[in-house]
Order: structure tokens, then C-alpha cells, then sequence
């Protein structure tokens, strides 16, 4: 079996979040070092905070909330694709240079290199690599970024691309290195 890779972003209050999110906080209730013998804190933020998978729920109107989504879409075998592409730009099937070998491909872009710094020219996936994805048997897609979609895509048409063709998705990955 190969080694479980942690590819989150370490969540701090430094982490960025979507414009108009609610921004990672933790509240410190008691500690230690205060006498308390226990220590409690609590957190608030985004549901979108870091490395994260989008329930359908998120952008479909009756879509599957997240605790209905089988847990293996999200764990098993997995290939991550490098992808050179001019800022802002989707991912299309052409722009592919490995072929697809397993179930999970996961897209290291280098558009978002710094969790801490929210950019909107990430790079993101088009509907057309969702669907040639799906036609190789590919069940869930990630990327380095914070969307599938571009900032600025209100339609969000990779998302529901996802949605046509079930597929599991994760967002925010730290794939340097891996």
C-alpha cells in the first residue's frame, strides 16, 4: 500500500479565504498554562477553508450534502498531473501531456503557490476535462487551487459538470512535492 500523503494547507488564522467568506479564527476558551488543567478552544470559519471536498449540496439545488457522499470516492488510488498553463486559464483536455491511470487525478497547477494570499487568477478546470475525465472512469478531481471554476465563473459550469457525472471533488491541495 502506498503512504498516506497529507496535502492540506496547515490552517492558521494566516490562511486566506474567498472574498467574503468567513475567515479562519480560534477562540482560546482555556489553557494550561493558565491553571485550567484542561485546554479548550473552539473554530470558526468557512466550510472552504484549506483543502477541502465541495458537497454537491454546495452548488446544485438538492444536490447530496457531503455526509451523504461514499467515502471511498476519496480514498484509493490516485495520479497527480502537472499542468503548465497561462494564468487564469482552464484546464482542457488537450493540455493533458500523461495519459489518465487511475481513478483520482489530482492537478498541480503552481496558480495558487501561497494559502495565505487569496489570488483570482488561479487556473481551474474546464467542463470538457470534467467530461473526458468521467468517459476514463474518473471518479473524483482535485486541484491546487481554490476552485474548480474561475473567480469570477457565476455559473459555475465545472461544478456542475462534476454534478452530470457524480464525481467527487477536492480544492486547496498542496501538491509540491508530490
Amino acid at each position: 500500500m502506498s503512504p498516506l500523503l497529507d496535502i492540506s494547507p496547515p490552517l492558521s488564522d494566516l490562511i486566506g479565504a474567498w472574498p467574503g467568506d468567513v475567515r479562519y479564527r480560534r477562540v482560546v476558551g482555556s489553557t494550561l498554562e493558565s491553571g485550567s488543567g484542561y485546554a479548550l478552544s473552539s473554530i470558526v470559519t468557512t466550510l472552504h477553508v484549506g483543502a477541502h471536498a465541495d458537497a454537491p449540496s454546495h452548488y446544485l439545488a438538492g444536490g447530496a450534502s457531503i455526509d451523504r457522499r461514499p467515502l471511498d470516492l476519496y480514498y484509493g488510488p490516485c495520479q497527480v498531473v502537472a499542468v503548465e498553463l497561462p494564468r487564469g486559464a482552464r484546464i482542457r483536455p488537450e493540455d493533458l501531456r500523461d495519459e489518465i491511470r487511475a481513478p483520482r487525478v489530482l492537478f498541480r497547477t503552481g496558480s495558487f503557490p501561497d494559502p495565505h494570499r487569496f489570488g483570482e487568477d488561479f487556473n481551474s478546470l474546464s467542463p470538457g476535462l470534467v467530461d473526458f475525465l468521467a468517459s476514463l472512469g474518473v471518479v473524483l478531481v482535485g486541484i491546487d487551487t481554490p476552485s474548480v471554476d474561475p473567480f469570477d465563473d457565476r455559473k459555475l459550469l465545472s461544478h456542475h459538470a462534476l454534478a452530470r457525472h457524480d464525481m467527487a471533488n477536492l480544492e486547496g491541495l498542496v501538491l509540491d512535492g508530490v
